[in-house]
């Protein structure tokens, strides 16, 4: 799908058709967005989907998105996960200018509200235990039941909710909860806890509340506080939209958001549930967080993957209300088509077997002058040393190769890249091993000149043995090997399709001096190689780190064909 394909997708999604027919019938002067992240982990390639969209539509239309932080549980949340997001959304491109809030600027008004739903008998305290409030609560094909604390007077309950503000109660002994219909047929109206004790500081109220406001109370009231227009929300929580308006309605808030779903992202070989997520950090299946085979913004951004090739991933997936599986090279070929545009090329051998040239002149050396990039030519020139002896890929050579092997065998030719044609005179080994080749080349093909009735088809890399810089190169994977992990599992234990090869670590790589320039993240493509990134956390200036963002090719495809037919 071209560009202009995918935005003109974008453009007639059903989210943007609302938003249209709004404001061509007056209902609003102006659309208002917002993205309420609850700050107890680090965003993922779902929240970028989000971000784009919230965002992404209040820019369009000319309007504004808060970006909230919906901080009502202090046991599982933090500063450090409040900075990691907004780093995240800087880093997408986007600004929220004046409109940084969190749910905790609210808390005194939510609990007024709170109490206006107890003054209206709408909402009373409860006295059961959590074990003995889902057991009333009946299932999805059973009625509940009333509490027996259900038709408390409405000043003992205004007593008791004051009496929990003080910090009177100990955690866990009473709750507030909505009085609406414990035999509806949807869950979520069965009377919902509204409130809980919490006695736990806050990272930013402290010790001000030890009650605390859950998320379906919170999110619709923060949203009319705010003023917004389109409350755009994945498809779980459709069935909470009849409690986000009930909420609405009784308190009689400022404004009445419309509350819209659309389908969460499904990405196949990666899970993206943050209860996952923080399993994997916290039993060390991965480094972090950060982990570049995670799919975290954070993670993504330490692989090199760059912000528009997000950007064009969400365009591409369009919205809808439909749940789909999207497949990981949607995303993969995302990356490679933002980075073939921007990387700049370098050489770099990742095995490397010492090939010396025989007829080339010794403490010879000259230079070659390759673009940066084949495609821009403003980025200019790199200079490539070329000597006696220099590194290619191992597997660039075969002792015994197969039919239509165009790359260096012994009494075969090659040319190498940028430079000359050589040919494998004789083959070097050590303990059975081969460790060296030597080869004679031919001065006059010199890459850019003419060497009449010469056909040579393979072309391979290599860089100067003398003026190569070593590099750790980090080859890193998808972190799952099954489509959908766990599926298969006889008991749905995602963990079991861990992929073991998803990262393998190669030292003693031989890359371009030039490299020694380069800073932190910046990526690169080496040819015939992948595109690759300098780890801004690990790599140091006598040790360059690379991590391998994406390879050229799509090197799942028939991976993912073999899955497919066995389903």
């Amino acid at each position: 799908m071209s560009d202009n394909n995918s935005k003109a997708v974008q453009a007639n999604d059903f989210i943007r058709k609302i938003i249209r027919e709004d404001l061509a019938s007056g209902k609003h002067q102006q659309i208002v967005t917002r993205f309420p992240p609850e700050p107890n982990g680090h965003l993922h390639i779902g929240h970028a989907k989000s971000i784009h969209l919230n965002f992404g539509i209040a820019k369009e239309f000319e309007g504004k998105c808060f970006m909230r932080f919906d901080d009502t549980n202090p046991i599982k949340e933090d500063e450090e996960y409040v900075e990691g997001i907004l780093k995240d959304v800087r880093w997408l491109g986007y600004d929220w200018s004046k409109s940084l809030t969190h749910a905790s600027d609210y808390f005194e008004q939510l609990y007024e509200f709170a109490e206006v739903l107890i003054q209206k008998d709408k909402a009373y305290v409860e006295s059961l235990s959590t074990e003995e409030i889902r057991e009333y609560r009946g299932t999805l094909t059973s009625s509940g039941k009333d509490s027996p604390y259900r038709e408390r007077s409405v000043e003992e309950n205004l007593s008791l909710f004051r009496k929990m503000r003080k910090g009177e109660y100990d955690d866990a002994t009473l709750v507030l909860r909505a009085k609406i219909d414990m035999s509806s047929p949807n869950i979520n109206l069965r009377d919902p806890v509204l409130y809980r004790i919490r006695k736990v500081p806050h990272q930013r109220t402290a010790n001000k509340w030890c009650i605390y406001p859950l998320y379906d109370f919170t999110h619709g009231l923060s949203d009319a506080l705010e003023g917004v227009t389109h409350s755009l929300c994945t498809l779980e929580f459709e069935d909470h939209r009849p409690l986000y308006n009930w909420i609405l309605d009784e308190v009689s808030a400022p404004c009445f958001p419309r509350q819209i779903e659309f389908s969460r992202l499904n990405l196949s070989y990666s899970v993206l549930s943050k209860r996952r997520l923080i399993q994997l950090v916290e039993e060390r299946h991965v480094e972090g967080w950060d982990d570049p085979r995670m799919l975290t913004i954070s993670g993504l951004r330490r692989r090199g993957y760059p912000a528009s090739a997000l950007h064009l991933f969400c365009e591409r997936i369009g919205i809808s209300k439909s749940e789909n599986n999207i497949e990981m090279n949607v995303l993969e070929d995302c990356a490679r088509e933002e980075l073939d545009k921007t990387a700049p090329r370098a050489m770099a051998v990742l095995k490397p077997l010492k090939v010396v040239i025989t007829n080339y002149p010794e403490n010879q050396t000259e230079e070659f002058e390759p673009a940066r990039h084949p495609k821009i030519p403003e980025m200019g020139s790199r200079k490539v040393p070329f000597s006696r002896e220099i590194y290619i890929d191992h597997d660039d050579f075969k002792e015994d190769p197969p039919p239509k092997y165009f790359r260096l065998s012994p009494g075969k030719e090659v040319r190498l890249r940028y430079a000359y044609v050589i040919r494998c005179d004789e083959v070097i080994y050590e303990n059975g091993n081969v460790t060296e080749l030597r080869c004679t080349y031919d001065p006059k093909t010199r890459s850019g000149a003419k060497a009449e009735g010469r056909k040579v088809k393979g072309i391979i890399h290599w860089v100067s043995a003398q003026h190569s810089l070593n590099a750790e190169i980090r080859l890193y994977d998808r972190l799952f090997e099954a489509p959908q992990p766990g599926r298969n599992d006889p008991e749905g234990n995602y963990l079991n399709d861990l992929n073991r090869e998803s990262i393998k670590v190669i030292n003693d790589c031989k890359t371009e001096t030039e490299l020694s320039n380069a800073n932190l993240a910046d990526v690169f493509q080496f040819e015939r190689v992948g595109y690759f990134c300098v780890d801004a956390k690990e790599s140091r200036q006598d040790m360059l780190v690379f991590n391998r963002t994406v390879t050229l090719r799509d090197t799942w495809a028939k991976l993912e064909q073999e899955y497919s037919i066995q389903d």
